[in-house]
């Protein structure tokens, strides 16, 4: 269920309480939710996710990604989670980890890597970030 896009990122849909120490196990010290709560009827809110998250020690962050497209400010929280993990493993999660996986590439190409070092992670992973490449090309080039 968890991707693996580099060696400390790893995507997902959306995840359960459950799942949490699963991440726990794999090394993930901050979980980043990417999809906002009540998107579709039974899935698990980000508050329950965030109680387990930090009753297994893993640290949490919200960065809503909604189908309408990307913010700045969305990119600011991506960038700061990223940060804040530092050296440890993340897992992004959304419904289907696309907007995650889009969102982690979007943020990578403004911090300035390589657009098609990026396409080249999403996809050994299963996702396509062909929707923003124009706009990782232009976030790349400054």
């Amino acid at each position: 269920m968890f991707r693996q896009i580099t060696k400390s990122l790893y995507v997902s849909p959306q995840i359960s309480v459950d799942q949490v120490a699963e991440a726990k196990a794999l090394g993930v010290t901050m979980i980043v939710n990417n999809r906002p709560d009540d998107e579709e009827p039974g899935q698990t809110n980000g508050a329950e996710i965030e109680a387990a998250a930090q009753a297994a020690g893993i640290a949490y962050a919200a960065v809503p990604v909604a189908h309408g497209g990307f913010a700045p400010w969305q990119l600011d929280g991506m960038a700061a989670a990223l940060d804040q993990a530092g050296e440890g493993k993340i897992l992004a999660y959304c419904r289907s980890g696309t907007r995650s996986t889009l969102l982690w590439a979007l943020t990578r190409a403004r911090a300035g890597d390589h657009p098609a070092a990026l396409t080249e992670q999403a996809a050994s992973a299963g996702y396509d970030v062909t929707p923003v490449r124009q706009i990782m090309d232009a976030l790349a080039a400054g």
